[in-house]
């Protein structure tokens, strides 16, 4: 039960959002106390009852705006997501609803309107429910509808991802004969050799390669789309994916593709770019 309570709960922190939250309870509770009139407070004189009412929702409204947006903002480090709980939440909740129905109290005592009793009581915590329930539920719809977006973004990714890893990239030569098409997430790496490029891809458990009369420029522009194929030296294109691991040296850096010994150099300019993508 204990692990429970200590699970990872995020906290609502979005102060715009909060906002707009205590602002709609504040309205909602104006709402219903002015159309059911709890309390008796329909016997209530004109005067009276406008100061009740609208001293009940301005004490719930200054509570919620104390608690959701003052508290986060003058300690944020308290209210930080990566340290917020299920056990916390509880306990925020509740104190939260202690605070509102002490207000409640307070109010009608410097009111003096109504007659304090075990039945006066209960309301009053039925009233002070109302507003805890409904930033539990707008909380909950607002990580649902966060986590559903969350969810579509990366599954769009996922989808995306495929479609790059099932495309296909076509290099053609100058001799039609020499020309080549390949995976584009096959790709190990690409190196310059004269008037020609030599292709390395995988292939199953194999690796393959082929010269294609064509330039490194050329190759270069026909892979600019995908963000993992990188120019790392000036006669070297590489697929970051396949990259085992970089070795540094006082001559600079090499880096080494799976399963191939011979390393591929790494210029200067490029040493920092291999460090945003990797």
């Amino acid at each position: 039960m204990q692990n429970i309570f200590k699970k990872p709960y995020p906290f609502n922190d979005d102060l715009s959002y909060n906002s707009k939250i205590v602002f709609f309870i504040s309205i909602v509770i104006l709402g219903f106390l002015w159309l059911f009139q709890p309390f008796n407070i329909s016997l209530l004189p004109a005067k009276p009852k406008l100061y009740l009412i609208a001293g009940l929702s301005i004490v719930t409204f200054l509570s919620l705006s104390f608690h959701l947006l003052l508290l986060p903002s003058f300690f944020p480090k308290f209210f930080a997501s990566s340290k917020w709980n299920i056990g916390k939440e509880v306990l925020w909740n509740v104190w939260i609803l202690f605070t509102i129905l002490a207000s409640y109290f307070i109010l009608n005592n410097m009111l003096g309107v109504l007659k304090v009793g075990f039945d006066l009581v209960v309301k009053l915590v039925l009233v002070a429910v109302i507003p805890i329930t409904l930033v539990i539920v707008l909380n909950h719809n607002k990580m649902l509808r966060s986590h559903l977006k969350v969810a579509d973004e990366l599954s769009k990714k996922l989808k995306d991802h495929k479609l790059i890893q099932d495309k296909i990239v076509y290099f053609n030569s100058d001799y039609q004969k020499d020309s080549l098409a390949v995976k584009v997430s096959l790709l190990l790496f690409i190196r310059s050799a004269n008037n020609y490029v030599e292709v390395f891809w995988k292939e199953g458990e194999n690796i393959k390669n082929q010269m294609v009369r064509c330039s490194l420029v050329y190759a270069e522009n026909l892979l600019k789309e995908y963000k993992f194929i990188v120019k790392c030296h000036r006669s070297y294109l590489v697929n970051i994916n396949f990259i085992d691991r970089i070795e540094g040296s006082s001559q600079g850096y090499k880096l080494f593709i799976e399963n191939l010994s011979s390393p591929i150099p790494v210029s200067k300019p490029s040493v920092a770019k291999l460090q945003e993508l990797i």
